[in-house]
């Protein structure tokens, strides 16, 4: 079996994605033959979580400690070199599929409760390619007996049209606020944001997280990259349920994917959120939440 797991191709007209099992993500999206998304082979590890879900916490949580209800947790520190606990535990899960259409795939993921985090969640998410482009529809569920501490994000690295590089893409994201992080990528404070406007990409090193975003009569929140020489674009929109997003300029990553892409990260909550309790999800027993966010090529 490849490494990524069990593939789901889905298409409607020029749109066609593929789906993957590990991670429950998107490994490849294209929009009349150009690629949308960065894309990894079948059989490669995806780079910098590409494509994938995170729970139950997004981001980073500090030396991997948290107090939740008056008891004190350790989760494991997978990220070294902040020495923090790096977006949850389903990136790396298997997903299995419940309902596949040509336009559509439904995965499941039963999480288990663990050491350091003794909840049991359960998670679905149904994606699907139609004219407005791709789609994403999140339920995360609570089957246990206890009050559960719970975020979510996703983590898909988006093109920027015909450039090799983003450097000269501009990007946008309509956020009032910027956290100041500290050399652990924890927030220290926030300011004001800085791609209010569209804002050529050259130079810039950007991992950093926004909130306080600006939305439409409709409730989303939209992230635009664009291409001023070909003039192509992407969106990524996010509903009210995710109330941040992170942005990263793949500065991170190996070879010919360095700064080649822009990771644009709808989230329910900040880093370190665990710690602090901002916009932190709290479950009841049998209580769900719900969260749509998507990917519009121009």
């Amino acid at each position: 079996m490849a490494l990524s797991g069990e593939q789901w191709v889905i298409a409607y007209n020029d749109h066609e994605a593929t789906i993957v099992a590990v991670g429950g993500g998107v490994r490849s999206y294209t929009y009349r033959g150009r690629p949308v998304v960065m894309t990894y082979g079948d059989d490669e590890l995806a780079p910098g979580w590409s494509g994938h879900m995170l729970a139950p916490w997004p981001n980073r949580i500090r030396d991997g400690k948290y107090t939740y209800d008056g008891i004190e947790y350790q989760l494991p520190v997978n990220e070294i070199e902040t020495n923090t606990s790096l977006h949850g535990f389903v990136a790396w899960a298997e997903w299995s599929a419940v309902e596949v259409t040509d336009t559509s795939v439904t995965l499941e993921c039963r999480l288990p409760a663990r050491l350091g985090y003794p909840w049991t969640l359960q998670l679905r998410t149904r994606w699907s390619v139609g004219p407005g482009g791709l789609r994403a529809a999140h339920t995360v569920s609570n089957p246990g007996t206890k009050t559960a501490p719970f975020g979510f994000g996703t983590h898909s690295y988006m093109l920027p049209g015909s450039l090799e590089r983003i450097d000269e893409a501009t990007l946008h994201v309509p956020a009032a606020k910027k956290l100041k992080l500290d050399k652990q990528r924890i927030p220290v404070g926030s300011g004001g944001g800085d791609f209010d406007e569209p804002t050529v990409l050259k130079d810039l090193v950007v991992d950093d997280a926004y909130g306080d975003l600006k939305r439409g009569s409709d409730g989303k929140a939209e992230v635009r990259l664009a291409d001023p020489v070909s003039g192509q674009a992407v969106t990524v929109w996010m509903d009210e349920s995710f109330g941040w997003v992170h942005i990263y300029t793949s500065d991170g990553l190996d070879g010919d994917r360095k700064r080649a892409s822009v990771a644009i990260e709808p989230t329910t909550c900040p880093p370190n959120a665990f710690a602090t309790g901002e916009d932190l999800i709290e479950l009841s027993p049998s209580e769900a939440w719900f969260g749509v966010w998507g990917i519009r090529p121009e």
